[in-house]
């Protein structure tokens, strides 16, 4: 887990982890209050509230498995 993300990649991640576990709390929140009634809500919202945290976390260390692998990405 070599760091191979510079600092706007870094800021990026957080950034987008943050509205990503965010979103998965606000949609969680409205289905348990029975705003919005979907089957399958639930696992989006575990889903959205998983990969912002992964997200959050390559931010936070500097690692980016997509880049790990040999894909380059524009940030």
């Amino acid at each position: 887990m070599e760091c191979n993300l510079d600092a706007r990649g870094k800021a990026t991640r957080l950034m987008g982890g943050s509205l990503g576990v965010l979103f998965g709390i606000g949609v969680g929140v409205m289905f348990l209050f029975g705003v919005i009634s979907w089957p399958i809500l639930p696992y989006i919202c575990a889903a959205s509230i998983f990969g912002g945290g992964f997200a959050m976390f390559e931010g936070w260390s500097g690692w980016c498995v997509v880049r790990a692998i040999g894909i380059r990405t524009p940030l």
